[in-house]
């Protein structure tokens, strides 16, 4: 902690993006001249999308983005829906690497396997 700055008692709790927020658990959702609370955004996580792609040959990329969906959840109940939607953006996106590198070597083999089969 730098001398300069003001000491505060409240916990403060840190993203995996290295984005900080107080201990407070509403997470700014109540709006004080509304006098109502927002709802929180919905989870996607794509679990469904990254549990499919544990099937396809290409299991380091799959893994991950399995892990990045499960950290999603993690996050969305902790109520940090920023990190939740980064992590869930994450999943998909190996999630589609997965399927994409898994589909291109099941055709790579099916080609090597049917054109040196009658050699």
């Amino acid at each position: 902690m730098s001398p300069g700055a003001p000491h505060t008692d409240k916990k403060m709790k840190q993203s995996l993006g290295g984005s900080t927020t107080h201990g407070s658990t509403d997470r700014g959702l109540a709006d004080p001249r509304l006098g109502e609370s927002q709802e929180p955004p919905p989870l996607k996580n794509y679990i469904f999308l990254t549990i499919f792609t544990c099937f396809c040959p290409a299991w380091p990329i799959n893994i991950v983005a399995l892990v990045f969906s499960i950290m999603a959840q993690s996050s969305y109940d902790e109520e940090d829906y920023d990190g939740a939607q980064r992590l869930g953006r994450k999943a998909l996106h190996m999630g589609i690497a997965s399927m994409i590198t898994g589909i291109l070597i099941i055709i790579i083999f099916c080609i090597v396997h049917y054109t040196t089969q009658g050699v």
